[in-house]
């Protein structure tokens, strides 16, 4: 006989439907075989499938893209707290998870959710050899080149981000889990950014909150400000509010649930 296991589908970062970044969020009250969550998670095809149980007065949060887990994910923490907060359970204002890079904290405001994430601060690189597969990569040129959790490549404006056609073969030998790229803003914006992770079966990321951990304190530093609006500048694309605090970085933004169904499990 085979299972039912509800989920939702919410677009992440965004007040309207088919834009920012869908996540796929399924609630559990156990924790079924990695291979199997796995699974579920390629079968979705979405960029994130987050999965959460209850642990500890809150709940244990685990994220999986196509082809694999991953250690820390902003958009699908948003919408598994949207998902608890506006449909599971909307007498909650507030949640924690459990994850692999910590306690992570969201809170609503109305429409508004906010999640706090660990800062992941950049390093300059000086390396030509890097700078110029980077470049190869990417197909342009940046005029700056940092390193953290991913590669970092600064263009002088959102026109070069926007034009940038990387080759996706040559972004997955680069050595890094991916490659965010990132400009000065336009249109009452602070900055722009794209995300490129072939490295986790996603060629472009829609909208990536735990990039901006490391472009929040870029940013921060560059502006003078622990402020900042922020915009991914994906096909899709979404919108961010940052603030980096001490060594973490808030991300506030809206959701939208676009479907619901159920998965037949054998």
């Amino acid at each position: 006989m085979s299972r039912s296991l509800p989920y939702l589908v919410i677009d992440a970062f965004t007040s309207r439907p088919f834009a920012g970044n869908p996540a796929a969020v399924i609630a559990l009250d156990h924790w079924l075989p990695d291979e199997l969550l796995q699974q579920i998670a390629t079968e979705m095809a979405l960029s994130e499938t987050a999965f959460f149980a209850p642990e500890d007065g809150g709940f244990r949060l685990r994220w999986m893209t196509p082809t694999t887990e991953v250690d820390l994910c902003g958009h699908a923490t948003l919408a598994t707290g949207f998902a608890l907060m506006r449909h599971l359970e909307p007498e909650r204002a507030a949640v924690r998870f459990w994850t692999r890079s910590g306690p992570l904290d969201v809170v609503r405001d109305g429409e508004v959710l906010t999640l706090d994430l660990p800062a992941r601060v950049a390093s300059r690189v000086d390396d030509a050899v890097l700078l110029a597969a980077v470049t190869a990569a990417l197909g342009a040129a940046p005029v700056e080149l940092w390193n953290a959790h991913n590669l970092m490549a600064v263009y002088a404006d959102a026109a070069a981000v926007r034009g940038l056609a990387p080759d996706f073969r040559q972004v997955r030998s680069l050595p890094t889990e991916g490659v965010i790229v990132t400009a000065p803003g336009e249109d009452g914006v602070d900055f722009v950014s794209r995300y490129f992770t072939p490295h986790h079966g996603i060629d472009e990321d829609p909208v990536t909150g735990s990039a901006h951990c490391t472009l929040g304190p870029y940013w921060a530093a560059r502006l003078g400000r622990r402020a900042l609006a922020a915009r991914q500048i994906s096909r899709r694309g979404g919108e961010l509010a940052v603030e980096v605090v001490d060594d973490r970085v808030r991300l506030g933004g809206r959701a939208v649930l676009v479907a619901r169904g159920e998965l037949l499990l054998p």
